[in-house]
């Protein structure tokens, strides 16, 4: 398990930008993969489509590519094409997955999505019954870290190892944690990305006062991430 830290300037990319974190991230994932060509690839939680945009950069190729997301706006954003098929789904619900059947060989990718499982038991049980193999990353509750504890306020994703226990019940995982920081030039740009980002800091659990009081005291100049990253093979296996 490694647990180096890349760092990040917020000014280094464009400030209508705020997945600078997702988009290093699926950019990693997609580096991992073994193989050049897949006969089918399913991104679980495609969002904009970072996943896909690291596919074609690295010439890795495909005859489908099944992109879901449940949000209709992000769908329209991800890129379109012949090879390309879209589905509206929360993967939430189990009649998402009464939507799609994957051939044997297809191989499933879920990129900074599964951390917003409502039932992460649930959720990769079927995922685990769509296709033998996987590669997922996940954020854990170590993102924002420091800025919880100051605020006093439970994270609202997953904890490390209940995500690695969680995902051992269906997959014989390898697993990997990255931790990343990302640099601001002010609090007040922090707390802007927080809000603008897809990373949710748990300020909504806060009111008003608190988060200017949170502003205030916030001892760090960046915001910390933790992902897990997992290479997966299904214990179940797909079902036709």
């Amino acid at each position: 398990m490694s647990n180096a830290i890349q760092e990040f300037s917020r000014y280094a990319y464009e400030y209508d930008t705020y997945n600078v974190i997702q988009a290093e991230v699926a950019a990693s994932l997609v580096k991992q993969l073994a193989a050049s060509h897949f006969t089918t690839l399913m991104d679980m939680g495609c969002g904009s489509g970072e996943v896909f945009k690291n596919l074609k950069k690295q010439n890795i190729s495909f005859e489908h590519f099944i992109a879901l997301d449940s949000s209709k706006e992000m769908l329209e954003i991800h890129p379109s094409g012949e090879k390309i098929e879209k589905i509206c789904a929360d993967f939430n619900r189990s009649e998402t997955f009464e939507k799609f059947t994957l051939a044997e060989d297809s191989l499933l990718l879920s990129s900074s999505a599964l951390q917003w499982s409502k039932d992460l038991d649930f959720t990769l049980s079927e995922i685990s019954k769509k296709a033998s193999h996987a590669y997922f990353t996940i954020f854990t509750s170590n993102t924002f870290k420091t800025l919880h504890q100051t605020a006093k306020v439970t994270s609202p994703i997953y904890h490390t190892e209940v995500l690695k226990e969680t995902i051992e019940k269906y997959y014989d995982a390898a697993f990997e944690v990255k931790e990343y920081r990302l640099h601001f030039e002010s609090v007040r740009e922090m707390f802007n990305y927080i809000k603008k980002s897809g990373v949710s800091g748990g300020e909504k659990q806060l009111s008003y006062t608190k988060t200017k009081q949170l502003m205030k005291t916030y001892p760090l100049d960046y915001l910390e991430f933790e992902v897990l990253f997992v290479e997966a093979t299904s214990l179940n296996g797909p079902s036709s």
